[in-house]
């Protein structure tokens, strides 16, 4: 597909699938921001990679949680590169319990990491885009957000949000040339799969009609496409890349 040297902003690019999807975009041309919160050696090998494989990188930290750090991130990453075309809503967190033992804290921070970040980033970067006529903007949601989780109502909750959110800001900017669409991760190999006991991972996998978890690099090529031209006339869809989980 090529992105010829668009500037793409990846948000919790350090690490699972914001690593893979920075990569992915790096690897057909695009100069990539890559944000990160705490690991910034991990980011540094996400950039370092990028510029080893033929393109530019740089890394950039923040909490996109908060307003005032995501706007003075976009600003930063047009200050340093000259442009954003492409803005990938990755950052988020789970805080995963039943409803009844789950904390305050943990509702609010997952919707702030995960729902809020979306809103904190897209406002600046459209400011950007909706002059220069173009953009695209990919959400990462979860096949949670579509079906649902139990031990999830925070991070499905978001999840959903970010669906919702999604189809409302396509339609708002459709006439300037700059789409919106999400991907919903199914059960993902990253580091968060690991930590589910085996046990629960074996049930998990048998819910899949392909029968197996998905890769990083499945999350990555479907957001390389979304971004690419030739999605031009595809915007407000949620693309699912979930083996089959939320077919309807």
């Amino acid at each position: 597909m090529g992105f010829d040297g668009k500037v793409a902003l990846v948000t919790g690019a350090s690490r699972g699938i914001g690593r893979a999807i920075a990569l992915e975009l790096g690897s057909q041309g695009a100069r990539v921001a890559v944000n990160y919160l705490h690991q910034s050696a991990a980011a540094d090998e996400v950039a370092k990679a990028i510029t080893e494989a033929g393109s530019e990188a740089d890394t950039f930290q923040a909490d996109v949680g908060d307003f005032a750090q995501a706007e003075k991130l976009v600003k930063a990453v047009i200050e340093r590169f000259g442009d954003l075309q492409i803005l990938v809503n990755n950052a988020g967190i789970t805080r995963d319990g039943l409803i009844m033992t789950m904390s305050e804290h943990d509702w609010d921070d997952v919707i702030r990491t995960n729902l809020k970040a979306t809103f904190n980033c897209s406002k600046p970067a459209v400011r950007h885009m909706l002059r220069q006529r173009y953009g695209r903007i990919i959400n990462i949601t979860s096949v949670s957000g579509q079906i649902g989780n139990a031990g999830q109502t925070n991070y499905s909750a978001s999840k959903a949000g970010q669906i919702g959110f999604t189809k409302s800001l396509a339609r708002e900017v459709a006439s300037r040339n700059i789409t919106v669409n999400a991907v919903a991760a199914g059960y993902i190999d990253t580091e968060i799969w690991e930590t589910v006991p085996e046990n629960l991972r074996e049930g998990m996998v048998g819910l899949i009609p392909l029968g197996r978890k998905g890769e990083t690099a499945d999350i990555a090529k479907a957001v390389a496409y979304l971004a690419s031209d030739q999605a031009g006339y595809i915007t407000g869809h949620v693309l699912s890349v979930d083996g089959g989980m939320a077919m309807a």
